[in-house]
């Protein structure tokens, strides 16, 4: 009987293949009764001599060597016949190769070797090869003993009739059905092929249409003077199903069903896909409310539909969350979060944040409702309140917000992502005068409707290696400052990642970004462009790019213009290296002309943990502005772009 699995352990394979259902076929002789006496031996008028008895195991080995000692083993003849698979199982479950470099005496060499040509012949029936032999003998090299197994593996037994009864009943989906099982006539008889074969049929099963579909465990009868074998299967397919209603648990404390029906990615009346019972198992877990779910087809209110029973066990709401970095230009920051991801169910979270930097302090109040009216779609709603101080200006901000997003994670990367969003801002800010070098405050308030929309083509979210990015943002903007005036943020994002050679990725991106609308000097500072850093121009401080006042202070731009190239080389273990060059500029006019790039170069160290790369980056800026540092530093979680 094989498992129905589509691979099968080395332990696992011992069971199956002495199971009841791997039979011989029926010989025709009369079965002989162990009751029955022995018959007398015949009187021939001579005495029957007396044999001495057979020598015992451990005398026959001994016969090669007395005593323990460290011994070695081969296995001879096994080169036709042996797989990686089968040597690969044979270590798992060798008793000399667990033993080996131990000393032994010989009893235990003359067991171990018994057991182990017991397993060969075991796994060479598994591969088709019913009639193996393995032979043991002990040899003396060098004054160590030497186990030899012997093995004859004889003919690779096939399939001489494959026969799949009753999936006629599947109609016209009986011919998938029987392509999915995948073994065919003149096949060898390999235990793994069928088991795989199984396993796909039942797949295929729930993939059709039919959830409820009964297949037998294969019976090979094997024909060992033909050296052939049969292999019979049964379906029952059952009829093929629409999906039905969900059934939640009605104590569950998590989601009711109505959420459940907003996470799952088929409705009711469409074709039962048994694939996506799997998806919205996932998709339940992921949310980080549930630690367990179960999800199960049932029989439906009607014939022709299957209702999904699914049982949901709730995981612990609350989390704090804490996170220190360090920018050169950014100084050092600390945040810290405390999370209620279920206090408004169903996924509406509340979030209470707190920011303590050199340069920032924040405190934020954010709600946050997940999988809001459809699958990965987050609304998000929230109050701040910032004290920033940069070289280009210092801010007190309150503001207000709210967007409606689609997201990717770690668990469903998505390929394309948007947001629609809304934000009311007031802003006190401190800068200078750029003609005079001056101080000045003013006051802003602002009025914003932010939008995105990326495309992810890349093989990670993380620590990508192949593919690309592409990313835009666009937010027309209506500010009020004395005067009403109105302009619009445009940035554009690509990146790109391919493979030099195993543990070497060449990552490369470029950004583009304008302001058109208004003049530089009525937008807020904190509303302009700004580069290096980072996240930007690595071997800067923090926005220190571009143009600068009498204080030598920057003042922001309504364009900006960027790139980097980095090669991305897994060193040894878990560390990797990775050199850089960036450059970019900031520009006064409402389109980059590409002048005055300034260029940084430096290496960076990556530390490839569970849950993403930690990066540390150390740059040196190429042909800095007067005050640039020689050296920056960050460190941060992820990869640079």
């Amino acid at each position: 009987m094989y498992g129905r699995g589509a691979s099968i352990g080395a332990a696992g394979l011992i069971a199956l293949l002495t199971a009841p259902s791997v039979v011989a076929q029926q010989s025709s002789a009369p079965a002989l009764d162990p009751e029955a006496p022995l018959a007398e031996m015949p009187d021939i008028g001579v005495a029957w001599p007396e044999l001495p008895p057979e020598p015992a195991a451990a005398e026959r080995a001994q016969s090669v060597t007395i005593g323990e000692a460290r011994y070695g083993w081969r296995i001879d003849g096994l080169d036709s016949a042996g797989t990686q698979l089968l040597r690969q199982r044979f270590a798992e479950l060798s008793v000399l190769d667990q033993n080996d470099g131990e000393p032994a005496n010989a009893a235990q060499l003359d067991r171990r070797a018994r057991e182990d040509s017991s397993l060969l012949v075991t796994l060479l029936r598994a591969e088709g090869y019913y009639d193996a032999s393995v032979e043991t003998r002990i040899e003396t090299t060098g004054g160590r003993p030497l186990v030899v197994l012997a093995v004859e593996a004889g003919p690779i037994y096939r399939l001489k009739d494959v026969t799949i009864a009753g999936v006629a009943a599947a109609g016209d989906k009986a011919e998938t059905l029987r392509n999915a099982f995948g073994v065919e006539r003149d096949d060898a008889v390999n235990a793994d092929r069928i088991a795989e074969g199984e396993a796909k049929l039942r797949v295929e099963a729930g993939e059709q249409g039919f959830p409820f579909a009964e297949i037998s465990d294969p019976v090979v009868t094997i024909d060992r003077e033909a050296r052939t074998a049969t292999l019979d299967v049964s379906v029952d397919p059952g009829t093929a199903r629409v999906f039905g209603q969900i059934r939640a648990n009605p104590n569950n404390r998590v989601f009711d069903a109505d959420h459940v029906q907003e996470i799952a990615r088929f409705e009711p009346g469409k074709p039962y896909y048994a694939p996506a019972l799997d998806d919205l198992r996932r998709a339940l877990i992921q949310t980080g409310l549930v630690s367990v779910a179960e999800v199960k087809p049932v029989p439906g209110t009607t014939p022709e539909t299957v209702d999904i029973d699914v049982r949901l066990e709730p995981a612990p709401p609350r989390t704090i969350a804490g996170e220190i970095g360090y920018g050169t230009g950014e100084g050092a920051r600390v945040e810290a979060s405390w999370t209620h991801r279920n206090l408004f169910p169903p996924e509406g979270a509340l979030t209470l944040r707190t920011v303590l930097g050199t340069q920032e302090q924040l405190g934020a109040v954010t709600f946050r409702r997940n999988n809001f009216e459809g699958r990965d779609r987050v609304l998000t709603a929230q109050i701040s309140a910032a004290h920033t101080r940069r070289d280009a200006y210092e801010a007190n901000t309150f503001s207000l917000s709210g967007s409606l997003e689609r997201q990717t994670n770690i668990f469903f990367q998505k390929t394309w992502t948007w947001s629609l969003g809304a934000e009311l801002v007031a802003s006190d800010e401190r800068d200078v005068i750029v003609t005079t070098g001056q101080p000045r405050r003013r006051t802003f308030f602002i009025a914003a409707a932010p939008t995105s929309l990326s495309y992810d083509g890349s093989d990670d979210l993380l620590n990508p290696s192949r593919g690309f990015r592409l990313g835009g943002r666009f937010s027309p903007e209506f500010s009020l400052q004395g005067t009403a005036f109105g302009y619009a943020r445009t940035q554009f994002d690509a990146s790109a990642y391919h493979p030099i050679r195993d543990g070497v990725v060449l990552a490369g991106r470029i950004r583009l970004g304008t302001i058109l609308g208004a003049p530089r000097d009525e937008i807020a500072p904190s509303r302009r462009f700004y580069a290096g850093g980072g996240a930007s121009v690595r071997g800067y401080g923090y926005q220190s790019i571009g143009p600068r006042d009498p204080n030598n202070d920057p003042i922001g731009g309504r364009s900006l213009a960027e790139f980097a190239i980095e090669g991305r080389i897994k060193a040894f273990g878990n560390f990797g290296v990775v050199p850089f060059f960036d450059g970019g500029n900031i520009y006064t006019a409402g389109l980059p002309d590409f002048s005055g790039l300034r260029y940084g170069a430096g290496v960076g160290v990556r530390y490839y943990s569970n849950f993403g790369p930690i990066r540390i980056d150390v740059g040196t800026p190429i042909n800095p502005q007067p005050g640039d540092s020689r050296v920056a530093v960050y460190v941060s979680l992820g990869q640079a772009f």
